[in-house]
């Protein structure tokens, strides 16, 4: 579960850059936290390893074999509004599935896509991307815990090999412990 090559390095780095810039905590809608929803009071290793098992589900929901990125959810500031960010933390898990090709990515997907309502996850979206190679994209909601999840198949673009990458995220939060 190592990265294997610069290119497959490069794509998680784009990715873990593109989810620093769209997933954020910063909708309004007039309560305290500036935030639909009011944040939950928990630890922030407790939220990793719930997004590490919402992780391991989503792998498995693929049912295909391939190399996957050893990257572990990490907690961060969550920007919330103009409030202090150090007050909230987010969990964030970007992972890739890569030395597969296409045929099987698409199996892959088609798999996910209909296991998600089946594990408790509502589908938003199943589409292309925004990409000029319009990358199947789907977006999902976790019922239960609220984790949001995005599912990008990269197919062979640019002389990168072709890989599904994903982004598993927990709703802001208040970590007792935190203080910094």
């Amino acid at each position: 579960m190592t990265l294997q090559n610069g290119r497959t390095v490069r794509a998680t780095l784009a990715l873990l850059g593109a989810l620093m810039l769209t997933v954020g905590c910063s909708s309004m809608d007039g309560n305290s936290s500036g935030l639909e929803y009011e944040p939950q009071v928990r630890k922030s290793r407790a939220v990793e390893e719930e997004v590490g098992a919402l992780s391991s589900r989503l792998l498995e929901m693929l049912k295909i074999k391939g190399k996957v990125t050893d990257l572990a959810p990490m907690a961060s500031s969550c920007q919330v509004g103009d409030d202090d960010t150090k007050k909230y933390r987010s969990v964030r898990h970007p992972w890739s599935i890569y030395d597969v090709d296409n045929k099987t990515l698409e199996k892959g997907m088609n798999n996910l896509a209909a296991q998600l309502p089946k594990q408790g996850w509502r589908v938003v979206k199943d589409g292309p991307d925004e990409s000029r190679n319009r990358n199947r994209e789907i977006l999902a909601v976790h019922t239960k815990t609220h984790t949001q999840m995005e599912a990008t198949w990269r197919k062979r673009s640019e002389g990168d090999d072709p890989l599904i990458s994903f982004a598993v995220y927990s709703r802001c939060f208040r970590d007792p412990g935190h203080s910094s």
